[in-house]
């Protein structure tokens, strides 16, 4: 896949990931929030938590849920870590979710997928 569809069918992926968690009641915070040591594709409140979304988006569910290894685990807590930091946020609920996203456009939300 070239560089400029994978970019597009992110961006496609996380409209559908947005909407998902719209349809929960999230309100959309950032989109897009970058570091120079990473990204989060989306920052959502929910209630009283603060949601980090990363959305994977690849031609099956399932290669979407396998798709998050341990090292962009470790920069996605990181860069979490940072933004609270600089939010005021150390004290707030949160957790970091998966958005799997198939070529159909279905969306699953894996909750709580890191262990930090």
């Amino acid at each position: 896949m070239s560089g400029g569809t994978a970019y597009h069918n992110g961006l496609a992926a996380e409209d559908i990931a947005l909407r998902a968690y719209e349809a929960r009641g999230a309100q959309l915070l950032e989109r897009r929030w970058k570091l120079r040591e990473g990204e989060i594709d989306l920052i959502v409140e929910l209630g009283d938590v603060l949601v980090f979304v990363e959305v994977k988006a690849r031609p099956s569910l399932e290669q979407a849920l396998g798709a998050l290894g341990p090292a962009q685990q470790a920069r996605l807590l990181d860069c979490a870590t940072q933004y609270l930091a600089g939010h005021g946020g150390l004290e707030r609920d949160c957790r970091f979710d998966l958005a799997a996203v198939d070529r159909q456009g279905q969306v699953e939300i894996i909750e709580n997928v890191l262990a930090g």
